[in-house]
């Protein structure tokens, strides 16, 4: 997994509320489809009419927020279907950071388990993004992850708090396994321990007595 430190790059406003894994990556887009050919997927729903052109009015079709890798919502983000290709599609349009007022509880730990950071913000720092986004010549953001902060377009600075076990498998891009081998001596000296005293547990025999 890419470790994450610090990002300065663009950010996208997608002001909506309860968008669903469906919307993120339709089923139907799975098909034939592995992890790194999502990203034209992603969002389909809305990025195109039924006839197929493009819809000029979703935001992540406008000019000013193409190439953006911070995207910017509301909440309940990610519900619906727990399937991990919504994350992979929105890794393969480019997204690195996803900052919202909550998560779908699956989705928020796909984000961790592939790499990409959402963050939870209170709607009011949200409605202040969204304003900087809409003002901004450069709709520009950093976020930094060792130092939990987000810096706006305009420079005002926003601090942010996440699981310091999830942050710390982030900085130093370290799966679920990965990161529980980091404990490893731990785990041998217990095992160790279990086969002294209580050896049935480890599947050994008892001696006869």
């Amino acid at each position: 997994m890419e470790p994450f430190t610090t990002l300065t790059a663009k950010a996208a406003p997608l002001p909506r509320a309860n968008v669903d894994t469906e919307v993120i990556i339709p089923i139907a887009r799975l098909i034939g489809k592995k992890r790194g050919e999502l990203g034209a997927s992603c969002f389909l729903p809305w990025r195109y009419h039924a006839d197929g052109s493009v819809d000029e009015s979703f935001s992540l079709n406008q000019s000013a927020y193409q190439g953006a890798q911070i995207l910017v919502t509301g909440e309940n983000f990610g519900c619906g279907s727990s399937r991990e290709a919504a994350v992979w599609a929105l890794w393969d349009m480019g997204f690195r950071v996803i900052l919202a007022e909550s998560f779908g509880d699956i989705f928020r730990a796909n984000c961790f388990q592939n790499g990409l950071l959402p963050i939870t913000l209170s709607r009011r720092h949200l409605e202040w993004i969204f304003a900087e986004l809409a003002a901004a010549n450069t709709p520009q953001m950093t976020v930094d992850l060792r130092i939990s902060r987000i810096t706006l377009p305009a420079g005002r600075r926003l601090d942010f708090q996440i699981d310091a076990e999830r942050r710390l498998a982030l900085l130093e891009g370290l799966d679920e396994i990965e990161l529980t081998l980091r404990s490893r001596a731990e785990i041998e000296a217990f095992e160790a321990r279990e086969a002294k005293t209580r050896p049935w547990n480890c599947g050994i025999a008892p001696e006869n007595p």
